[in-house]
């Protein structure tokens, strides 16, 4: 059973005017939230990079999206593990992302 619904998205590229605008393109899927591994924190932030939260998606719904928004905050994905019939996305916030 799926607890949360997550936006999943990529950044599109869109010439108006001879100029690239760049967007973001999000579809909402069911996930399930989850807390970071806290092996997976300090490997992380020995990395440099600070991951925060893990969203379960079905595999079938993952396409190699680059950004999440949940809860009116937008996160980049930093990992993924495909495990079969899931995919964990493991996301760490930007800084000033408030949408």
């Amino acid at each position: 059973m799926w607890r949360d619904v997550i936006e999943v998205g990529n950044e599109v590229e869109t010439i108006e005017y001879g100029e690239v605008i760049k967007t973001k393109e999000y579809r909402k899927v069911y996930a399930n939230k989850q807390s970071v591994r806290q092996s997976e924190f300090y490997q992380g932030a020995s990395s440099g990079l600070k991951p925060e939260l893990v969203f379960v998606v079905k595999s079938v719904e993952f396409n190699n999206d680059e950004y999440v928004r949940h809860e009116n905050k937008e996160y980049t994905i930093i990992r993924t593990y495909d495990k079969g019939e899931n995919t964990e996305l493991t996301v760490s916030s930007h800084r000033g992302s408030e949408v």
